[in-house]
């Protein structure tokens, strides 16, 4: 059976959340280069791998997903005895399977789509020779800074937001955590004592800092 194949970009915050969670797993991995720029993610045969036409897609053996985080909960579930335990301690426990669900929502619906918009307008842009909407930046940043309210509330109770565990739900914040800390942003970041050490904890994790390399 063939191994585990990733098919996407090394600076998409998507791809990362993908290879972010394969490190945690300790697993071996094909990272399969889709040049954007080149519009690859748009044509076949990726279009074959998903047809929305965005990276990630993903491989193992004969199944083949697309949409990151979907990706994520696969390998966990999958993997699950394997590296780190990135579901909740007792992963049968209903309960606390809700909590982290609840978080994976927040960032997915609350605090990504702020973030990544930060993201494209302070560093991305910039890559592409493009010029930063300083007003779009304001706009975004107090957006953002009401979602940080909310975690600040949430970290002071438990460690992590979904409880004292590091779970999926702190690994899906971290890609695009890395390129805001590269940017005024930070400042939203540093300004919350708990969610500063909540960011400086889950950057610094070993399989974060391979996904910089």
């Amino acid at each position: 059976m063939a191994g585990i194949k990733v098919f996407g970009h090394a600076a998409s915050t998507a791809t990362r959340r993908v290879l972010l969670t394969l490190h945690e797993k300790n697993l071996d991995f094909e990272l399969v280069h889709v040049e954007l720029k080149d519009g690859e993610h748009k044509k076949e045969p990726f279009l074959s791998r998903n047809p929305f036409g965005k990276v990630p897609a993903f491989e193992d053996g004969d199944l083949k997903l697309f949409e990151s985080r979907a990706i994520t909960q696969y390998i966990a579930h999958r993997y699950e005895e394997q590296g780190t335990n990135l579901l909740p301690a007792d992963s049968k426990n209903i309960s606390h399977y809700a909590i982290m669900a609840i978080g994976m929502e927040v960032e997915a619906h609350h605090f990504d789509p702020v973030a990544s918009k930060l993201a494209w307008e302070q560093v991305f842009k910039l890559f592409y020779g493009m010029t930063t909407d300083q007003a779009v930046v304001e706009e975004e940043e107090a957006k953002l800074a009401a979602v940080l309210d909310v975690y600040e509330a949430r970290l002071k109770e438990f460690k992590y937001l979904a409880g004292e565990t590091f779970t999926l739900t702190d690994l899906h914040h971290i890609p695009v955590i890395q390129y805001l800390l590269g940017t005024p942003t930070k400042k939203l970041f540093d300004e919350r004592p708990r969610v500063s050490e909540w960011v400086e904890e889950i950057t610094n994790r070993p399989a974060s800092q391979k996904i910089l390399q």
